[in-house]
């Protein structure tokens, strides 16, 4: 099978393959002939006697060990074809297929009809029993039956509905660009008036790909991510990728969660929290944390199951207890950090929350889940506090017992869409910024130190201390978190230093 990714070229398996009958001797396997990203052909053992034959046309567990994705099909459909000639579409719609032929034969063609390089790349061939084709969203699907009592199956991973077919598209099956070289003569088929009418290529409007949907667009993971998007702008600079506030969709509503049309969107990334540690040890403050990071996660994680969406999550290094060594030598001898398989034991409310979303989001099957710490981006924060005590000669008394590193929110949003672009296996990855790790108040000279003021303005001292006599959560001592992980899928996240300094500036 030979192909090249271009308008109007075809690859194409010769007839003969197909002319002997039934391949009876072929093993499962799945290749991906090329011109096409992601359509894949599926050679389907058949078992044949006296009595006929057998197959499984559909086996989930060995058809993913041998490389289809599981796509999860929810409905299954049949096209009877009385006669030889017989020639349907080519229509692309928003839902990934699987063809297949229970009886007679076809020629197939597929033609790439979504945005990108590849639109208008053909590719055909003939399917018979033993023979079937993974067909992703977007790429036009259209076969003509070889034989008279040929049946067309295909599974598909959404429910048809008029609202769903609006979504489709189009092209004529005499296309010139795409000259498919149709067996049986067009004028000679039996074609519908609706097929018939279809556009050609240059009249084709591109199936954009399934856009990506931020929550929390307002917070300062959400404006950083509009920035590593779009630069900033409201989604118009980026019309894949929308951005919910809390008032368009609140994740503490489950009701909410469910009635949100989901129907366009491929991922979904949960900027989205209650984040006030202190608060959430308080009576309401505790029913608030769960609402918005437990209870709106999990109808959140159930929506993307449904919908097979891709869930990206923000967690947190409060998940765990800090371990008994940390929080000595401001840095000193915490190694490389907390891996991610470490088993989480939060202090208090806000981490009990996280840690539980964590584990709700983790059996998804497409999920990135990103821990980080020590979060600073556009709004208040830890350094913008202490740069405007700076600047009003104050002398602070910050804390020397906790030690991690900043995570700058640019590096937190490019990190994230690294993971989405680069196709990075799923799971969950530590992402905060690099450097040698440092407790509060030695941030807090540094801070000093870059705004022209005197760091020994900066007092240490123990958490303990500092919040005597005050309603506070309990802090893991040790926030170090191990960067090896998203070091290996490419991402290397900058010096927190540098990033302070540049932050600063600004």
């Amino acid at each position: 099978m030979t192909g090249q990714a271009a308008s109007g070229q075809q690859a194409v398996i010769p007839a003969a393959e197909a002319a002997a009958g039934i391949g009876f001797a072929r093993p499962l396997a799945v290749t991906e002939p090329g011109p096409i990203p992601g359509l894949l052909v599926v050679d389907l053992p058949v078992h044949g006697d006296n009595r006929g034959w057998f197959k499984e046309n559909w086996q989930r567990e060995k058809m993913l060990a041998a490389g289809l994705p599981d796509f999860g099909p929810v409905q299954n459909n049949v096209s009877f074809n009385a006669s030889a000639g017989t020639t349907r579409g080519i229509h692309a719609e928003p839902w990934d297929k699987f063809v297949s032929v229970a009886t007679g034969r076809i020629f197939g063609a597929w033609v790439d009809l979504r945005e990108g390089p590849t639109f208008g790349t053909v590719f055909t061939a003939e399917l018979d029993p033993s023979r079937a084709v993974f067909v992703p969203r977007g790429v036009g699907n259209a076969f003509q039956t070889l034989e008279d009592g040929t049946a067309y199956s295909y599974l598909v991973n959404d429910h048809w509905s008029a609202d769903a077919q609006a979504q489709y598209t189009f092209l004529n099956l005499a296309d010139e660009t795409a000259a498919i070289d149709w067996p049986i003569p067009l004028e000679r088929a039996e074609l519908s008036d609706k097929d018939r009418a279809h556009p050609r290529l240059d009249a084709v409007v591109p199936m954009p790909p399934c856009k990506t949907l931020v929550l929390g667009a307002n917070g300062q993971l959400g404006r950083a991510l509009r920035a590593a998007y779009d630069g900033g702008g409201n989604g118009s600079g980026n019309s894949s990728v929308v951005f919910a506030t809390r008032a368009e969709l609140d994740l503490a509503d489950p009701a909410a969660v469910a009635a949100f049309d989901w129907s366009g969107y491929g991922t979904v990334i949960n900027a989205a929290a209650h984040t006030a540690v202190d608060a959430a040890e308080t009576g309401q403050g505790r029913r608030d944390a769960w609402a918005a990071n437990v209870t709106g996660v999990a109808a959140l994680a159930r929506a993307c199951l449904e919908h097979r969406l891709v869930l990206v999550h923000v967690s947190s290094d409060y998940v765990f207890d800090g371990g008994p060594d940390a929080g000595a030598g401001d840095g000193a001898g915490f190694g490389a950090g907390r891996a991610e398989t470490e088993p989480v034991a939060p202090l208090g409310v806000y981490g009990q929350t996280k840690a539980a979303a964590d584990a709700i989001v983790s059996v998804l099957p497409k999920h990135y889940i990103l821990r980080t710490s020590w979060v600073v981006g556009e709004g208040a924060n830890f350094v913008a506090t202490m740069a405007s005590l700076a600047g009003r000669g104050i002398s602070p008394s910050v804390v020397d017992d906790q030690v991690g590193r900043l995570t700058f929110t640019r590096d937190l949003a490019e990190g994230i869409r690294h993971l989405l672009d680069t196709g990075a296996p799923y799971g969950t990855y530590n992402l905060t910024n690099a450097g040698e790790p440092m407790s509060w108040a030695r941030i807090a000279a540094e801070v000093y130190a870059a705004t022209g003021h005197d760091p020994a303005a900066v007092t240490g001292v123990s958490t303990a201390e500092y919040f005597a006599g005050k309603q506070a959560a309990p802090r893991p001592a040790n926030s170090v978190l191990d960067l090896s992980k998203i070091r290996s899928t490419g991402f290397e996240p900058e010096d927190q230093l540098v990033r302070l300094r540049e932050y600063l500036q600004r």
